[in-house]
């Protein structure tokens, strides 16, 4: 297959997103469900401790992505622009300076490293001193794989721009699934911890040579040409700088509350937020692979000058997001309390149940920003990305120091939303300003009706809560405003576009599991 095929033919077509979300989505899910059953054996065979150094390895794997400081984005976004402009002979220019700038990044971060392991083992890791050598061998194994990780992010960017999801998919479900089976199989042979890091470095290492194997062939363009092109150095820096401000900045947002607990309430109250926050950011999952199939979209549509089928994009993404994130997320916070007590107990229900609530609707109105910060970055501006991580980072200081101290953890929740709605008016308002969309044709492209059937929803379920009815009068009452909420959404909210597309997506979903059996 070529790459003309891909790339020329309706590259951001609704069933190609369609697809390539439902793919992004089992991407994660796979991975999720094989770990669900691994890591009880793992934690048996390796006990709490070697465990607990495993998880930390695994961490860093998966976290060493940040070395490369935005340039795996940056590359996603300058060859989706070349393929927009049916310009394949630029593609090696920037992919292979990508390339090699990470292999410097990598080289550096390697040297850092391994210079700082030995402090941190022996200062910072509370490990038992049989453990010590063991801990070191393993980390110096996992900083030998900064570089492979590097590239293959980028690689992975590359495939990304062209909207081969299904290609950049075959290798990472295999890919992330192998995280949690190989130190399943490393057990099972009785190998050390630095023998299974061994493996999980080995499954990145045949990653990101599939990867590349990937991008020679749905890519001829970039074989032979090797040496990177100076010129391409500056955009790519400029832009991955930016990016990495709020990559930077967003684990930071995430975490502060938790600082701010831990010093000004308790550290057990930590637990009591941390678990319910944990629970809400699993739903994270579906705004954000569909964020990573929308960005390469909203490049190709931004450098084709196609502002019309933009605002479409932008108003179905955010229709299909309100429709699934609502509803879920109202009803969660509808039987916090209930769910927490089955799920953690009756001391968890009493502490966690408002924190749970709020999170809860803080999670709905962050899902929804995700568009226009794709948005924003697909059209080159991560720039005010930046720039709002930067100020929200401020606001979310100032907020928990504030409602944590009056309010405990549902005040630490309550910042939380409140800068997740502060992030929203600053991500709609910046794409109204810059007239990528504008607010009418969302509302014209039908957010309106989207809005109106929620909106209905959330005050209904609102009014069931207030109610205190028996809880199987409230369960039978719930289902039948969420079934009456499906029924107006198919009737009213949805057009046959949407329809079609939803039939796509049930398709393509039952297809892959028929597979996978």
């Amino acid at each position: 297959m070529a790459s003309a095929q891909i790339t020329e033919s309706e590259p951001v077509s609704g069933r190609l997103l369609t697809r390539n979300w439902v793919l992004n989505l089992l991407g994660w899910v796979v991975p999720l469900s094989v770990a669900l059953f691994a890591i009880p054996y793992v934690v048996r065979g390796l006990g709490a401790e070697r465990f607990g150094v495993l998880s930390i390895a695994s961490a860093l794997l998966g976290y060493f992505g940040i070395f490369d400081l935005g340039l795996g984005r940056a590359t996603t976004k300058f060859v989706a622009e070349s393929l927009a402009r049916r310009e394949p002979e630029r593609l090696p220019k920037v992919v292979w300076v990508s390339i090699w700038v990470q292999i410097a990044f990598g080289a550096a971060g390697t040297l850092i490293t391994v210079s700082l392991i030995p402090l941190a083992v022996g200062r910072f890791l509370k490990i038992s001193p049989a453990l010590v050598a063991e801990t070191k061998t393993s980390l110096f194994v996992l900083s030998t794989s900064l570089c492979v990780v590097l590239i293959g992010n980028a690689l992975r960017g590359v495939l990304e721009a062209g909207q081969m999801f299904n290609v950049v998919n075959y290798v990472k479900v295999p890919t992330n699934t192998s995280m949690f089976l190989l130190p399943a199989v490393g057990v099972f042979f009785h190998l050390s911890l630095p023998g299974i890091v061994w493996l999980l470095v080995g499954a990145r290492v045949l990653a990101t040579v599939a990867y590349l194997g990937a991008c020679l062939r749905y890519f001829p363009t970039l074989r032979g040409q090797y040496l990177p092109d100076r010129s391409s150095i500056r955009p790519l820096l400029v832009y991955g700088g930016w990016v990495t401000v709020s990559n930077f900045i967003t684990p930071l947002l995430a975490y502060i509350d938790r600082f701010f607990i831990g010093s000004l309430v308790s550290m057990s109250a930590v637990g009591y937020y941390s678990a319910p926050y944990e629970a809400i950011n699993r739903a994270w999952v579906v705004p954000a692979t569909l964020a990573a199939t929308l960005f390469p979209a909203f490049t190709n549509l931004d450098t084709g000058g196609s502002r019309r089928r933009m605002e479409e994009l932008c108003a179905r993404s955010l229709k299909s997001l309100l429709l699934i994130s609502a509803p879920t997320m109202l009803i969660l916070a509808l039987f916090a309390k209930q769910i927490l007590r089955l799920w953690l107990g009756v001391d968890f229900a009493n502490q966690s149940t408002l924190t749970f609530q709020i999170l809860a609707l803080g999670m709905l109105i962050s899902s929804v920003t995700l568009v226009p910060f794709s948005l924003l970055q697909g059209v080159g501006r991560p720039d005010l990305t930046g720039i709002f991580s930067l100020l929200e980072l401020v606001f979310q200081i100032g907020a928990c120091w504030f409602l944590v101290r009056h309010f405990g953890i549902a005040g630490a929740a309550l910042a939380w939303t409140l800068k997740a709605l502060l992030d929203a008016f600053l991500m709609f308002g910046a794409v109204f300003w810059l007239n990528s969309v504008s607010f009418s044709s969302l509302l014209q492209n039908g957010l309106r009706r989207t809005l109106l059937a929620v909106s209905f929803l959330g005050v209904s379920l609102a009014i069931l809560w207030q109610a205190h009815g028996p809880l199987p009068v409230q369960v039978l009452a719930a289902a039948t405003l969420v079934l009456g909420f499906i029924l107006v959404s198919w009737t009213h909210v949805l057009d046959s576009r949407d329809r079609n597309l939803l039939l796509v997506t049930i398709s393509h979903v039952r297809f892959a599991f028929a597979r996978a059996k």
